[in-house]
């Protein structure tokens, strides 16, 4: 009996697995491939009209404007893209996706670690390759991402993938990229679940939590001073931000919280810094410019977060911080961040509504976010010598309405844009054409 129970067992699994398997990973780029007529957006504010772009062992050899200049492409696998648009593949930094599957289900969540102090906590190595979140990213053109821990007060260690792979392993384009740190409060809301007036109030803990940070930093610089005779996996972690190796994300919104941040990580002699969330860093754009400090902005698609701020702050927020000379890039962070990572050309999208041009705006989610996470020399712009990471859209990308893929590659390698979802549309659609 128990083991008709435990056959039984596998069987259900085998089902389950074979009714919910992945797109399997594509297969290495063997031909040369050269896409022809489309308009070409390069990621770096250009524009080809009728551009020729030919890729070969997942690079790109040729961005020619095909109206001036003429290869023979007869021995090549030809796309005929006129009418249509080709774009470098969007990049959404800081996000979870691949860490957490279902949030009310505890053993699919892997996006914290317990205690305040995780420096040495690397998301990578829990990071879900064969995540249906991730899968459902593509269709949009979505095709990397950073990976990226939350909680406590140093969440861990990030890292960057491309969204069709095996494992992590096969995922990671560059390991360890930087430490994410959520920077104190000055000021907070009052609890008013427990009665406490709901409006702000100053932090009287900021001194103090701000202090501890700085012990922590102090203290890591003492350790490898040391013989290190016992190894402090922390302490070795962070000093990645002293040598130049990592980058310090720091998650903080207010003027005082930036101001107070940035003199922090130049009196500890951080190397690189980036401001995550960022809603006040147009007060202070002197002091980033100056330091050359670029910010992840929060989600585009969110409410003022005072009373007498403009109605439209989050949508100008990247048009304010752009013209002050800031390289600014798009986070999706938030409610129901993972699913709404898919919408992150449609985030950039409102931009253009608010100030920014389009290709302005298409830099927010391609070549500035491949600058902030240090893989600008492989990604982020369709430029002789990256990674053919791109795809192929009918329309306006950064449109809902347009935003229609027909082709996508990492590396060269033509993806699959086959999800859950667009079996479960189709096998619906079916259901309802039918005439019985």
């Amino acid at each position: 009996m128990k083991l008709l129970n435990i056959k039984l067992i596998l069987v259900a699994l085998l089902c389950f697995s074979i009714g919910f398997a992945q797109q399997t990973p594509a297969a290495k780029q063997s031909k040369a491939i050269a896409i022809t007529g489309a308009t070409a957006h390069i990621g770096n504010g250009k524009v080809i009209t009728n551009s020729l772009i030919i890729f070969q062992d997942g690079v790109l050899t040729q961005v020619l404007d095909g109206t001036t200049v003429k290869v023979d492409i007869s021995k090549m696998t030809v796309i005929d893209a006129k009418g249509k648009h080709v774009y470098p593949g969007f990049i959404v930094p800081n996000s979870t996706l691949g860490l957490v599957e279902i949030g009310s289900v505890r053993a699919t969540d892997d996006d914290s670690e317990l205690g305040s102090w995780n420096p040495h906590i690397r998301s990578l190595i829990a990071y879900n390759a064969e995540s249906k979140i991730v899968e459902s990213m593509r269709p949009n053109g979505v095709l990397l991402g950073q990976i990226t821990p939350r909680g406590g007060r140093i969440s861990g260690t990030s890292s960057v993938v491309q969204f069709d792979a095996w494992n992590w392993e096969d995922a990671a384009i560059k390991e360890d990229d930087g430490i994410h740190m959520n920077w104190p409060n000055s000021f907070s809301r009052g609890r008013w679940w427990l009665g406490e007036d709901p409006g702000m109030k100053i932090n009287k803990n900021y001194d103090e939590q701000v202090s501890e940070i700085a012990d922590f930093f102090k203290a890591t610089k003492t350790y490898m001073a040391g013989d290190k005779s016992s190894k402090h996996l922390p302490y070795e972690a962070t000093n990645g931000l002293f040598d130049g190796s990592k980058t310090l994300y720091i998650n903080v919104d207010d003027e005082k919280g930036i101001t107070d941040a940035v003199n922090f990580v130049n009196e500890h002699g951080v190397k690189s810094t980036v401001v995550v969330g960022g809603y006040e860093a147009h007060k202070v754009t002197d002091l980033l410019k100056k330091n050359n400090i670029a910010v992840l902005l929060q989600r585009i698609h969110s409410r003022p977060n005072q009373t007498d701020d403009d109605y439209d702050m989050p949508f100008k927020l990247a048009k304010l911080l752009t013209d002050k000379g800031i390289i600014v890039a798009l986070e999706t962070s938030g409610q129901m961040e993972r699913m709404n990572s898919r919408n992150l050309p449609f985030y950039a999208g409102t931009t253009v509504a608010h100030g920014l041009t389009k290709e302005q705006a298409l830099q927010l989610i391609t070549l500035n976010p491949a600058k902030i996470l240090g893989i600008d020399n492989d990604y982020g712009s369709l430029e002789v010598g990256k990674s053919a990471t791109l795809f192929i859209s009918e329309g306006d990308a950064l449109d809902m309405r347009t935003n229609i893929i027909t082709h996508a590659f990492i590396d060269g390698r033509e993806l699959s844009l086959e999800t859950h979802q667009t079996e479960l549309w189709r096998r619906y659609s079916e259901k309802l054409s039918s005439p019985d």
